[in-house]
């Protein structure tokens, strides 16, 4: 089995509805470690060595959010930039994380098709989650594409958010029962709970 850590961002939460239901999901699965950031340090207040610790503990580290201004939302970029120390993540005897994987669950408000070169956006998702996918081979981990719902605040009226609650435990049971074909998901752009690639009875 795999050990598996979700930290879930979201400032308001309390107005969210899929992230709010997502994390529901994640602190009922047994056996993964489920951490609330900004209910953790809700002044920033990172306490960096318990938290390289966290990571030392887990093969796998999921980052859930909703996506901020085409980004994470601030508190995982604090906690990046001081968690992932040099000699620590990377550089000179940086090679405490070599060989775990990152995974990011993520919630966008436009709609699939406005993620793309003829979209709104202009670019695809991937695009604007590069830092996080270079930030994680920087640091000698392995990527797997995101779990995403698009158009997120209709998904409540178009009955959405209850599936991809759904999804995202059998994602995380997946996860952690090694039954997730990472061969599989790397060859997509981004996961959804219609295309989970589970190995059954793995």
């Amino acid at each position: 089995m795999a050990k598996l850590i979700v930290y879930y961002a979201h400032p308001g939460q309390r107005h969210s509805h899929t992230n709010r239901e997502m994390a529901k999901v994640a602190r009922d699965v047994d056996g993964i470690t489920f951490v609330d950031l900004y209910a953790e340090y809700p002044r920033s207040n990172i306490d960096i060595d318990k938290e390289q610790q966290r990571l030392l503990n887990h093969d796998v580290i999921l980052f859930q959010f909703p996506l901020f201004w085409y980004s994470t939302p601030s508190l995982i970029k604090e906690w990046q930039d001081l968690v992932l120390e040099h000699g620590f993540a990377y550089g000179k005897g940086g090679d405490k994380l070599d060989g775990k994987r990152m995974m990011l669950a993520i919630t966008a408000a436009g709609p699939e098709d406005a993620y793309s070169k003829t979209g709104y956006q202009q670019f695809p998702l991937r695009t604007f989650l590069t830092p996080l996918e270079q930030t994680a081979g920087l640091c000698k981990m392995e990527f797997t594409p995101p779990y995403v719902l698009f158009a997120s605040l209709r998904a409540p009226k178009e009955g959405l958010v209850d599936p991809h609650a759904k999804g995202y435990r059998a994602l995380l049971e997946a996860v952690r029962d090694d039954r997730l074909d990472y061969a599989d998901a790397a060859s997509r752009d981004v996961l959804s709970f219609e295309t989970l690639p589970i190995m059954e009875g793995a």
